[in-house]
């Protein structure tokens, strides 16, 4: 028997589909929302056709008529494009609609486009996102809610058909704060995997029992359980982007520096996913920070 379609549950803009972006509007899409969707480059995820997903030549056409718009690309130059441009969100959304943001960008951005927002009679929430690719794909991403508890109840419903974890963690910007935190715990947990990792291969382990072993101790780590073995194979598929994870440490680091908290290992992290990008592995998963310490310990050269 074949199961019911979902029903309608209003229609949500999406804005910016790319590999998070595509897979979030495909489960929005199963969860029974229209869903018009935007994205810079012309014929991204042509599969979203197949769910009923219509595109929008703009964000303000995307936007006519939507209760809520999402928006998930890549920095707050980015997000100010798609909100303040000609063609952008402000020119065609209705007041009262509920931005979304699911960028990651700094704090400050939040804040100014909330302010700006809200002048024309429009609100916004900062909703960044942890889990990569296989939590879009999958629906189990974690979501840091920053603004106003109206507004974040209002939102919830979209963000549950994305997510699994959906925490409101305070004011607009508070969101982007928690992002900036994860992605400094982020930075330390994969470069201690891969040195972890290095240092067993130098070793002459059999590394896949090394990290069998660990993982039921208190090494374990979705890194160490998910992307070890990238590590050790020295291939690193598309996860999250080297580039993106350098961008958002450039957030971190900046917040740092307002708020007078020294964070050394994550200016490592940053120094290596530098020379990384510059070597042209910019678009390689973040486990690509073991390239970094495998050519450091000389492991291929």
């Amino acid at each position: 028997m074949t199961a019911d379609p979902a029903p309608v549950r209003g229609r949500v803009a999406f804005l910016g589909l790319g590999t998070m972006g595509a897979a979030m509007a495909a489960n929005l899409a199963r969860a029974g929302f229209e869903v018009v969707g935007w994205n810079r480059t012309l014929g991204r995820a042509p599969e979203l056709a197949d769910l009923g997903v219509v595109m929008a030549e703009t964000p303000a056409e995307a936007v006519g008529g939507a209760d809520v718009a999402v928006i998930c690309v890549s920095d707050t130059p980015d997000v100010e494009a798609v909100l303040f441009a000609p063609g952008g969100v402000v020119e065609g959304a209705r007041p009262d609609t509920l931005i979304i943001d699911c960028s990651t960008i700094a704090p400050s951005g939040s804040w100014d486009f909330a302010a700006r927002l809200a002048e024309r009679g429009l609100r916004m929430v900062d909703a960044p996102v942890s889990g990569g690719s296989e939590g879009a794909r999958n629906a189990t991403l974690t979501i840091f809610v920053g603004g106003d508890a109206a507004d974040v109840e209002h939102a919830r419903p979209v963000l549950a058909a994305m997510g699994r974890t959906i925490t409101h963690v305070g004011p607009i910007g508070a969101g982007q704060a928690v992002k900036a935190v994860n992605q400094v715990i982020l930075a330390g947990t994969y470069l201690g995997v891969a040195e972890g990792i290095v240092l067993a291969i130098k070793a002459g382990l059999d590394v896949e029992q090394v990290v069998g072993a660990l993982g039921g101790g208190a090494a374990q780590s979705w890194v160490l359980a998910n992307r070890s073995g990238r590590m050790l194979d020295n291939d690193y598929p598309l996860g999250f982007k080297v580039s993106l994870h350098r961008k958002d440490l450039a957030i971190a680091l900046d917040l740092a520096a307002q708020l007078g908290a020294v964070l050394p290992v994550s200016a490592l992290a940053a120094q290596l996913e530098t020379g990384l990008v510059a070597s042209g592995h910019g678009d390689d998963d973040m486990s690509a920070l073991a390239r970094a310490i495998r050519a450091l310990s000389a492991l291929d050269a």
